[in-house]
């Protein structure tokens, strides 16, 4: 059995982080992509019993099932809108905060309120230059629209995505579009409720990004881009038994793709993991030739542990096993190895929290 182990004490010690980061703004625990494959309950359990209540999803599925579980006083933000009559009507039963992105969103919105004679809360979406949604900063007037023509919609927040650059000016120039928005808002006389802007990445390495709220996902469970450094601890591993131990000769070939050829002979494992079940799959980093060797020089260090012992992987991750050298170390058959994986990109694991 594979098994994908998720360390509640290192989620914990990650959240001691961040909290430190955000100072007095409040956090939104992103729980998109069924908690970035931890489970997107369990680790909202355990956000919630470190004292965070606000959440935020993408799919209407993901905050119906966070309802089902028992979090029904929590705040829940679905970082996606909709025109779509279903989808606004399951949305308003569920008691979200939804997004409006455009005058199209908010008016579907805003319709179906009024012919439920409710009124339905919501954050505006600003587009300061990722382009995945929101309303564009060089349209204020379609952002004061919003404003002024959604007597069923409260609009109790508003949010940006800001880019995950290396360079801190690209950021710089996002939060002040940001800003002349906020300042376009109050200057027509309206309230914008809470402003947040900050994702794990810029909350990690720009604090003016920090406003009165943030919202981490990835840092959550140490594995967001540029936070070598920060203490973050890597939340899960996979952990399997032995399938295969014996020897083989000088001369044998060995792995998938390019095998290896042996230079002497060799005591071999066989793993049952591969690159199906998500071992050696990383989430996307920095891009150029720095970034490829990068990767590359990873590549030749992969490995796995079997009694605390680092042994190496010989030839590429083949499909569904790997092989790893044991020629100097004691195991078996049966024995456990252990070793790293995105809970991400896991693929048919079976999750235990330890």
């Amino acid at each position: 059995m594979r098994k994908l182990i998720i360390d509640k004490t290192a989620i914990k010690q990650n959240l001691t982080i961040l909290k430190e980061k955000a100072d007095h703004s409040a956090i939104y625990g992103v729980l998109s992509t069924d908690g970035s494959g931890v489970g997107i309950v369990e680790l909202a359990r355990m956000l919630r019993d470190e004292g965070v209540s606000r959440f935020a999803v993408r799919e209407v599925r993901d905050a119906a099932e966070l309802r089902s579980a028992g979090f029904v006083d929590e705040e829940i933000l679905v970082l996606t809108s909709t025109t779509r009559r279903e989808e606004i009507e399951k949305l308003i039963d569920l008691n979200v905060v939804c997004t409006v992105s455009s005058v199209d969103t908010g008016l579907a919105l805003n319709a179906v309120a009024e012919n439920r004679s409710t009124v339905v809360e919501a954050h505006i979406q600003v587009d300061t230059g990722m382009g995945f949604g929101g309303f564009l900063v060089g349209e204020p007037e379609k952002i004061l629209l919003a404003y002024r023509s959604l007597p069923n919609v409260a609009l109790a927040g508003i949010y940006t995505q800001i880019l995950a650059a290396p360079h801190k000016k690209t950021v710089e120039e996002q939060i002040a579009q940001f800003r002349q928005v906020i300042d376009n808002v109050h200057a027509a006389g309206f309230e914008t409720g809470i402003v947040h802007a900050a994702s794990s990445y810029t909350l990690l390495n720009c604090d003016f990004t920090r406003l009165d709220a943030v919202r981490v996902g990835s840092a959550i469970l140490g594995r967001c881009r540029g936070s070598e450094g920060s203490d973050l601890r890597l939340v899960g591993y996979g952990e399997v038994e032995i399938s295969e131990c014996r020897w083989l000769p000088k001369g044998h070939t060995v792995g998938a793709g390019r095998p290896v050829v042996l230079k002497k002979p060799t005591r071999v494992a066989v793993i049952p993991v591969g690159y199906q079940h998500g071992f050696g799959v990383e989430r996307p980093r920095e891009a150029g030739i720095r970034a490829f060797f990068a990767r590359w020089r990873r590549g030749r260090k992969n490995h796995v542990r079997i009694g605390g012992q680092r042994a190496v992987i010989l030839g590429q991750i083949g499909a569904e096993d790997i092989i790893v050298d044991v020629t100097n170390l004691k195991c078996t058959a049966g024995d456990l190895a252990t070793f790293h994986i995105d809970p991400m990109f896991a693929r048919g694991f079976v999750r235990e929290y330890r």
